[in-house]
């Protein structure tokens, strides 16, 4: 004969209290004094007891759980992200899910159906390639309130976002190769319609104005955050009759293609070409050049989405509150930035 599971009665009798007591205790024990919290906690112990959490969401209308998503899960820069929003809900109630945005199955397309449906509480998105339809039901059912957009974001979105210093961090690459005597400075951007790549070319352009450097349209080279744009970007620069001394690449993975494509052609990094790059993913002090780079703190990036998720969370306003907290960034001298071998 199959023994019955223990109920909460079961645990209210052991501990000598009420089971509104144990329920309590369970889901607010911080109303109880620490006698009955310990009484009620050693009664489950004793009891085997164990909630039963799908029935609990069900009557309190929540999925204790958060949704993250990621727009390349094989992009090692998400990792620290990941890391800081798991530590950030790490004392809460909130189970994280993530999943990668690029390859949601078709019935998946509709986010506003991972609310509806009751799977989840709130939406961390470092995807900012969210579209004008999703934009659309997030306001249609009122569910803009509980996400929260970080690293990347939708512009003109009425959704708070945490993001690094991108502007400030192109312009402090533009100006290590400066202070190093370079004059002749090309970018390798990002995918034509991310913001990022916006921002850290405007970034690129204002500094390079301030400074009076030259101003190559062919200088400006259009790249997608991968190793293969770096390659490709190696191909275009070796090409140039006019070439330029140092590279500033929109991301560390880019860099780490443009460099693998100067030393298939002859060039070395930062003999003949100094470059730098951006994110300090793990990989950037271990590659050979070190690569010089623009540091975001990805973790601090992640802990601080959560943190605001859940204030966003546990203070539903009417309207969705919008802003934007920006995190400080930090250059990274390495040994793929040198003076050029000749000035200028």
């Amino acid at each position: 004969m199959t023994e019955k599971p223990p109920r909460i009665q079961d645990v209210a009798k052991a501990a000598g209290v009420s089971t509104a007591t144990v329920s309590r205790a369970l889901s607010n024990p911080e109303l109880l004094t620490k006698p009955t919290r310990e009484a009620v906690f050693e009664a489950v112990r004793s009891t085997g007891y164990r909630v039963n959490r799908a029935a609990r969401n069900l009557r309190k209308q929540s999925a204790n759980a958060i949704l993250v998503l990621v727009p390349n899960l094989g992009n090692p820069f998400f990792s620290k992200i990941l890391e800081g929003i798991s530590e950030g809900f790490a004392d809460s109630d909130y189970s994280v899910l993530i999943t990668d945005s690029n390859h949601l199955p078709q019935h998946d397309r509709r986010l506003t159906d991972y609310f509806l449906d009751g799977r989840i509480d709130g939406m961390i998105s470092l995807d900012g390639n969210l579209t004008d339809t999703d934009m659309s039901e997030f306001a249609r059912e009122r569910v803009g309130g509980r996400i929260v957009f970080a690293c990347e974001w939708v512009e003109g979105a009425p959704m708070p976002s945490v993001r690094s210093d991108n502007y400030k961090g192109a312009q402090l690459a533009i100006r290590h190769l400066h202070d190093l005597g370079h004059r002749r400075i090309a970018h390798v951007t990002g995918p034509a319609d991310n913001r990022l790549t916006h921002v850290r070319r405007e970034g690129v352009l204002a500094e390079r104005r301030r400074l009076n450097l030259p101003q190559r349209p062919e200088w400006i080279i259009r790249g997608d955050f991968s190793l293969q744009s770096g390659r490709a970007a190696a191909q275009q620069i070796v090409a140039m009759k006019d070439r330029p001394s140092a590279v500033f690449c929109a991301s560390d993975e880019v860099a780490f293609g443009l460099i693998a494509g100067l030393n298939a052609a002859g060039l070395r990094v930062p003999e003949d070409m100094s470059v730098v790059g951006f994110d300090d993913i793990d990989q950037a002090e271990h590659y050979v050049p070190a690569l010089t780079t623009i540091r975001q703190d990805r973790i601090g990036l992640g802990r601080a989405a959560a943190e605001l998720l859940l204030g966003q969370m546990a203070h539903p306003a009417g309207a969705e509150a919008v802003g934007v907290e920006l995190l400080d960034v930090t250059l990274m001298v390495r040994d793929s930035s040198a003076p050029p071998a000749k000035p200028g």
